[in-house]
Parts: C-alpha cells; structure tokens; sequence
C-alpha cells in the first residue's frame, strides 16, 4: 500500500496525531507512508519516522491545489487519509487521482470522500468535546478497518503522544543555552505566555509572578514563543525583573524549542493550551496547563510525566461544554495561587510556592 496522511495545520494538532500516526506505521510495516503537511509541521517532526517521504506544501487558491495534486499524483498513492477537516484538501487528494479517500463528513466535502466517519455530537448537533488523540485515532481505524467505538469521548488505550529533536535542534539549543549562561544539566522551566487566540492567553503579569516563584525555587525560568510573541516575553521579563530568559529575542526556532524541551534539565513547563504544550508532554516534560475559555477535553492528551489541568471555572457541571461559556469561563479567572500549587505538585517533593 502506498498511504497519503494530510496532517494537520496547527501544531498542537500535529503532536496530538501522532498516536494515530504509530498505530498506522505499527499495523502496516510494510506500506508506503507519505505524508502532507504545511510549512512549519515539518520542522515539528522532523526526527520522527512515520513517513518514507514528507510533502511540504502551502496551497492557496484553485490553481496551488492543482499543482499540489499534481506532485501527488506522481507518486500513485492508493488511499488518502485527512486529518484535515476542510473541503480543500478532500478536493486536492481527488485531483491527485487518489482512488481511496478517507475523512470525517465535515465542510461539505462528504461526496469528495469514498469512506466518512462522523464526529461526536452533543444531542442539540453540535460537535461534542472529542479529545484530538481519539478524533485522530479513530479515523486510522477506519483505513485499518477496526469500527470506531461507541464511546468515543476518552484517550484510546496506549496512545502516546511522540516526538524526536534532531542532532541539529539539540545543538541549536545548546548554543542558546549557552548563550544564556545556563550550564548543561541546570533545572529549567519553560513559561508559554502566547497562543494564537488572545482570548485563551492567561495575563501576563501572573505568568511574572510565576516566574519569579520559580526563580526563587533555583529553576532556570524560561520564556517561550514565536518571533511574533517576542513582545508577550518582553512583557513577562519586565514584570520579573528581568529574572528570565526571553528565548524569542534569543532567536528560538520550533527546533530549538523541541531541543531545550528534550534536554534533562527541562523540569517543568506552565503554558497556555497551545501548541508548545503538546511539544512539552511529548518529550516528557511535566506540565501545568491554563485552559479558559475553551474546553479541555478538545485537548485532553496522554502526559506519562504527569499533567495538571487548571481550569478556569472547575465548577462547571460536567455536560456543559466551556466554549459555551466565554464569560464564566475566562482565563484570566484563574488564581496565581492555584497555578503555584500546581506547579508545586509537579516538582515535588521539593518545598512549597508561595507567592
């Protein structure tokens, strides 16, 4: 079989498809993976062996998905797997002349598709709270011909999420480590202030306050981000007192991040629900989550070092979905206490943060 996987966009998605992507190259050792994926997704898994070739595209407009297809099509895939929801990639793999096109029945794509699974929904038709490892696992089920199952709202057994960080990222991480004046093997936390939803970014002034916590403890503190989230980093080292290290102004790159995130020192990361998490929680790093005004449960994810979820209302009743409560359910609702204490349980058994 020669196998196209259309990845996702975004890369917390990415890192929570790959379970998904181990159970593919596990029940099929001998076939062909080819794999999809946007600029960026790339660098997220490079290191990996899922796939035998990896096609970096950025479609835009009829005529980008024509031309994709038609790089496609010169590798005659058999069947198609989309991760993807949209109704574009559904059009470029059926232009790619793929005979076998498998995808949830989403943004109307659904005769574009020769085998469709249905997502979760809530009984008033809204899509119900699937965690992405599941969404993702059970649509390889289907290629693999297993049924998804009638419970599809928990984490499929023995999912894991995975990563690797090349020679190259390690070494680019080193280099800004050493930069920093941080020795190898010194205890760092890494602090994600950003996120590409402004609504979903605790405030910065509490992630200071964190920081400093940290600092007291002997941590490293780092502050992680895109080049575009430099001034959120920026924000967090003047509230700090400028007792962290502003990875950003420090030229941090996805691979770098992966690199510092795999070293041994790495003790701890505390994020909004974004990307770098997902990252963190591959590479087994303990982590200490901040999730309004979205529901968890979109993003619950394997975390063998250990998790803690802090949520920006606990109280609300379990068949309620947060989304559907923005102003109950912001972000900033949630207390530095809470945030320390979490952060505590996840270095123990070392003493207590206090504010």
């Amino acid at each position: 079989m020669r196998l196209l996987i259309v990845m996702p966009s975004w890369v917390g998605d990415a890192v929570m498809a790959t379970p998904a992507l181990r159970r593919l190259r596990d029940a099929l050792p001998g076939a062909f993976m080819g794999g999809m994926v946007r600029p960026g997704i790339d660098r997220v898994l490079a290191g990996t062996r899922f796939f035998d070739e990896v096609h970096t595209e950025h479609v835009r407009g009829v005529m980008g998905h024509k031309h994709a297809a038609t790089r496609l099509r010169q590798r005659r895939y058999d069947a198609a797997l989309l991760f993807t929801n949209s109704f574009s990639t559904a059009l470029t793999a059926r232009l790619a002349g793929i005979g076998r096109r498998i995808g949830y029945a989403r943004d109307g794509r659904s005769l574009l598709l020769t085998e469709r699974l249905e997502a979760p929904r809530r009984p008033d038709g809204r899509f119900a709270p699937v965690p992405a490892v599941r969404y993702y696992w059970d649509l390889a089920g289907v290629l693999l011909g297993v049924p998804a199952p009638a419970e599809r709202s928990g984490l499929p057994e023995g999912a894991r999420l995975e990563l690797a960080a090349t020679p190259e990222e390690a070494a680019q991480a080193r280099e800004i480590l050493d930069r920093a004046g941080i020795v190898p093997g010194a205890p760092l936390a890494v602090l994600n202030p950003g996120g590409n939803n402004p609504a979903k970014r605790w405030p910065i002034d509490r992630f200071a306050t964190v920081a400093l916590a940290l600092a007291e403890r002997g941590l490293a503190v780092l502050v992680s981000g895109s080049p575009a989230e430099a001034d959120l980093a920026d924000g967090v080292g003047r509230d700090a007192g400028n007792r962290v290290i502003n990875l950003p102004r420090a030229g941090l790159t996805l691979g770098s991040l992966k690199g510092i995130l795999a070293s041994r020192g790495t003790r701890l990361m505390v994020t909004n629900d974004t990307g770098p998490r997902h990252i963190a929680a591959a590479f087994g790093v303990p982590v200490v989550t901040l999730f309004g005004p979205t529901d968890h449960r979109w993003t619950t994810i394997p975390a063998p070092a250990g998790e803690e979820l802090i949520l920006a209302d606990p109280t609300l009743p379990e068949p309620e979905v947060a989304d559907d409560h923005p102003e109950r359910c912001r972000v900033d609702r949630i207390d530095v206490g809470a945030v320390l204490a979490a952060c505590d349980r996840r270095l123990a058994p070392r003493s207590v943060l206090t504010i």
